[in-house]
């Protein structure tokens, strides 16, 4: 099958040009001048189907690295599927995602990516690619990131926080990073002290504060600021390359940004909850309502400039991407665990589906410009775990994963209410986004030049995604 996509504004991190895109089989082959011909040859009656991109924007379909489909957690599991999620992420202009496997202490590295790749497998929607989490870092936790490296996984996380579930200590943290700083790959952190965290949980609990509101005050930006630092002092050490993930708190910006200053890998991303929604307003909300906004790292206070300060990081590049964190959870049966103890709701907030229309949202409120809104959302996720030239790009060569997104539409976020419909895919009982206006519309979506999104329907199935094999980060020096 031959695709042209005409009359469009192409939109590549490096500049926005007028132009058409050939696509040929599941690549690009061409982008060119508005009415161009080939060899001599009228394009537009020589390829299988048209489509009119006229006052849209033509971009590289999303690339969202933080996911957590079918993750078990807090005594639950997060309620989208790789077959829901990866659906609901094609529905929002996302085309791949990086997933993460799970490995309990004691568990075998290697049989959990293996468990994993068969949870995925012939399920989900979109491409797909695994970053491999370790909790007890072992000798043959060591080997198995070589093995790993071999199978397209080149990034490895680690907790500073979860003492008893995740948690490696600063003694494994340093063996995980010293053998990355020999094999090439990337060390993921979630950067909290979760020792004074589980401190004041403790405490908060002993004296009766028990609301929502309260997993955000026991989880200060001190203990983000204090991981993040000392994370970025033993990959100093050890040589390694380190990338922060759900960065929230500002100091914790100032912290990334003064090691990228002295020249050190140091990267970090930032979440579409970090940017919009606050302690205030949403954890603080009434009554158990604001569990539907817990997750960790903590949405943080408005008032202390938070949210203003990442937009203003991800405009000078301090921060390099936006990923969602995806893990939901439903309010019935899973949220309401911690009715009475903040402690026992499960961490997490779906956002797959959306991150996209936020960010758009972004350029139409001046935060951040239309190429740097395709640069934190496609480009950068690409280069940063070993995808680009395939992924995150509108070039010859390139995967045919395209988004047409129309700057005059209209999106509106919703959930169930007299007289309205359901305006979300994901597999979730309430929206964290409720209310949310964007205007910007994902129209057409197009994964390996094949149509999964188009005129508000998807056309995809389960299974159209495949597994992405990727190389090290390609923003290494």
């Amino acid at each position: 099958m031959k695709t042209l996509i005409k009359n469009g504004m192409v939109v590549n991190s490096t500049g926005t040009v007028s132009a058409d895109v050939l696509i040929d089989g599941e690549t690009i082959t061409a982008v060119l001048a508005p009415g161009s011909t080939l060899l001599g040859f009228d394009i537009e009656s020589n390829v299988d189907t048209v489509i009119d991109a006229d006052g849209k924007y033509v971009i590289p379909g999303g690339i969202d690295a933080h996911t957590h489909m079918q993750m078990p957690f807090g005594g639950t599991e997060a309620s989208d599927t790789f077959e829901t999620g990866t659906r609901a992420a094609a529905w929002g202009g996302t085309t791949s995602i990086v997933d993460f496997v799970v490995q309990y202490a004691g568990e075998s590295v290697l049989d959990q990516y293996a468990l994993w790749q068969q949870k995925a497998a012939s399920n989900c929607a979109i491409d797909y690619g695994f970053h491999q989490i370790l909790s007890d870092v072992q000798d043959s936790s060591l080997i198995a990131m070589d093995e790993l490296l071999k199978e397209g996984v080149s990034s490895f996380k680690l907790f500073m926080a979860y003492k008893g579930v995740f948690l490696s200590d600063d003694g494994q943290i340093t063996k995980a990073m010293q053998k990355a700083a020999t094999n090439g790959s990337m060390i993921m952190m979630h950067a909290e002290n979760g020792s004074v965290i589980d401190l004041l949980v403790q405490q908060a609990i002993a004296a009766g504060n028990t609301s929502p509101l309260y997993h955000g005050l026991t989880r200060p930006w001190q203990a983000e600021e204090e991981a993040t630092h000392r994370a970025i002092m033993l990959a100093n050490l050890t040589g390694a390359p380190l990338y922060v993930v759900h960065v929230s708190a500002k100091q914790a910006v100032a912290q990334i940004a003064a090691a990228r200053d002295n020249g050190q890998n140091v990267f970090g991303e930032t979440c579409p909850q970090y940017l919009y929604l606050s302690l205030e307003e949403n954890l603080g909300a009434p009554g158990f309502e604001g569990a539907k906004w817990v997750c960790s790292t903590p949405l943080r206070s408005k008032a202390e400039g938070h949210q203003h300060h990442m937009w203003q990081a991800l405009r000078t590049n301090d921060i390099q991407m936006v990923s969602t964190d995806h893990c939901p959870f439903c309010m019935k049966g899973q949220k309401d665990m911690g009715i009475g103890d903040f402690s026992k709701i499960p961490n997490g907030i779906g956002s797959v589906e959306h991150r996209m229309d936020l960010l758009y949202q972004g350029v139409v409120e001046s935060n951040i410009s239309l190429e740097r809104w395709v640069e934190v959302t496609s480009t950068t996720p690409a280069r940063m775990f070993g995808m680009y030239g395939k992924k995150g790009v509108i070039q010859p060569g390139a995967d045919a994963d395209v988004v047409i997104y129309d700057p005059h539409g209209h999106t509106s976020i919703g959930m169930p209410e007299e007289g309205r419909t359901k305006t979300h895919h994901m597999n979730m009982d309430y929206s964290a986004w409720e209310g949310y206006e964007i205007d910007g519309h994902v129209d057409t979506v197009l994964s390996r030049g094949k149509v999964i999104v188009d005129n508000n329907e998807y056309i995809g199935a389960k299974g159209d995604g495949r597994y992405l094999k990727r190389s090290l980060s390609q923003y290494l020096i």
